[in-house]
């Protein structure tokens, strides 16, 4: 590989949590113009239904921002016009200002290739004019605002409406205005979408170069496959939703370098995996705000861990979400968070809010084989786990199994004394454990 820099494993992931504004204190970051900062740095916040603890979108967003509020999501929404929901790696939001390479998905899902794809489209297709033409003379609308005989016996198994409503949601006519309760508010997407955006449909080219300038942007460090499957899919299941291949986003690569605007790269001298990285930071990371960002707490969904084989390719650090996996094959728990600390992750730990009793339940939490246990046992920890039970609106927690004893103990005392000192500073969450959004 010639003509590549070479950085250490070291460097390599501190450029990953540099771009992933994790290496810096959560205080970094503030109201609703810190939360479209965020937004926009990471390219896209993954939207996820399941409600364990506080929603992925709310927790990724929080983990970066101390002041973060619901609220502040929904009003840039809703309000700001500043951000916008469509399929990114999955359903996410992304900046408004990046909704013109959503076109092409849109275009493909207009005349869907894929089984599931062309069986949907063909299903909804009866009420495709009566619900665009009621939401036309009512303005914003509900699946629940739709009738029908048909109920829902699963997750796809949606009534005709709700089906109608996600199919011209997908195909563009509808955008997602906001929501209520965390159902999508549909609305005609010339009301939602802002004058100022641009609507030109990019071509190929262009949408290849978008995606591994914004995945250099967010990765900080990465090989083409990361950048081909930082905002698709990247399964043959759902080839309706790639707008770019493997050639595309080479060609793209091989432009940028020629061009000056990307550098390929190894890291640890490693020439057999070639990696690249944006020409902006040249060789050293932008030391702004860099820290080691102390302790977090990282959802299943977090932009850090979702490529798996990244995270264990960089982090050394072997992955799944156990939720989607039968209970009795389930190595560590049903939703197990990651433990960032000080750089490195350390840790996992199951967790379920039980909002009934306003308390989190923690079944079990685990160390890395090579960790120190003072990474669990220490202040910082405790602080992290305190502000996490509040963000979630509870008010107490039940540690069941920790690596051992000792650690039990000290993870209950501290934390339990931080909980108690915060409720006597009426500073516990303010939002209840109801997710709103």
């Amino acid at each position: 590989m010639t003509n590549a820099v070479d950085v250490s494993p070291e460097e390599a992931r501190a450029r990953v949590l540099h771009s992933q504004l994790l290496d810096r204190e959560r205080g970094a970051f503030a109201g609703k113009a810190g939360v479209l900062a965020i937004v926009n740095q990471l390219g896209y916040v993954q939207i996820d239904t399941i409600s364990a603890v506080r929603r992925a979108h709310h927790h990724v967003l929080w983990t970066r921002q101390r002041d973060y509020d619901g609220s502040m999501l929904l009003e840039l929404q809703m309000q700001d016009r500043a951000v916008f929901e469509y399929w990114g790696h999955a359903m996410s939001y992304m900046p408004m200002e990046d909704f013109r390479f959503s076109l092409p998905r849109m275009e493909n899902l207009r005349a869907p290739r894929t089984y599931w794809m062309k069986m949907q489209h063909e299903k909804a297709k009866p009420m495709l004019r009566p619900v665009l033409e009621r939401i036309r003379q009512e303005g914003p609308l509900a699946s629940a605002d739709f009738t029908s005989e048909k109920k829902s016996n699963g997750w796809w198994d949606w009534k005709p409406a709700k089906l109608a409503l996600e199919q011209l949601f997908w195909q563009g006519e509808l955008m997602v205005a906001g929501r209520r309760n965390f159902q999508k508010l549909y609305d005609l997407t010339e009301r939602v979408l802002p004058d100022r955006i641009d609507t030109t449909v990019p071509t190929r080219e262009e949408t290849a170069r978008f995606l591994v300038l914004r995945g250099l942007r967010a990765l900080g460090i990465a090989t083409g496959t990361e950048l081909l499957n930082f905002m698709q899919p990247g399964t043959a299941r759902d080839a309706d939703l790639q707008v770019a291949g493997r050639d595309d986003i080479d060609a793209a690569l091989l432009t940028l370098m020629e061009e000056g605007s990307v550098i390929a790269a190894t890291i640890g001298g490693d020439r057999k995996t070639r990696n690249y990285i944006s020409a902006d930071t040249g060789q050293e990371r932008d030391p702004g705000a860099a820290g080691d960002g102390g302790i977090h707490l990282l959802s299943p969904f977090d932009n850090l861990v979702i490529q798996r084989k990244r995270l264990t390719r960089l982090f050394g650090f072997d992955y799944t979400i156990e939720c989607y996996v039968p209970a009795a094959k389930r190595k560590y728990g049903y939703f197990v968070l990651p433990i960032l600390s000080c750089g490195s992750l350390i840790g996992r730990m199951d967790v379920k809010a039980d909002r009934a009793r306003s308390t989190l339940v923690i079944p079990a939490l685990y160390l890395e084989q090579d960790a120190d246990p003072a990474a669990l046992t220490g202040r910082p920890f405790a602080e992290a786990l305190a502000a996490f039970i509040s963000f979630n609106g509870c008010s107490s927690f039940t540690l069941e199994k920790a690596p051992s004893p000792a650690v039990r103990k000290q993870v209950n005392e501290q934390a339990a004394h931080i909980l108690e000192q915060g409720s006597r500073g009426g500073e516990q969450g303010q939002e209840g454990c109801r997710d709103q959004l």
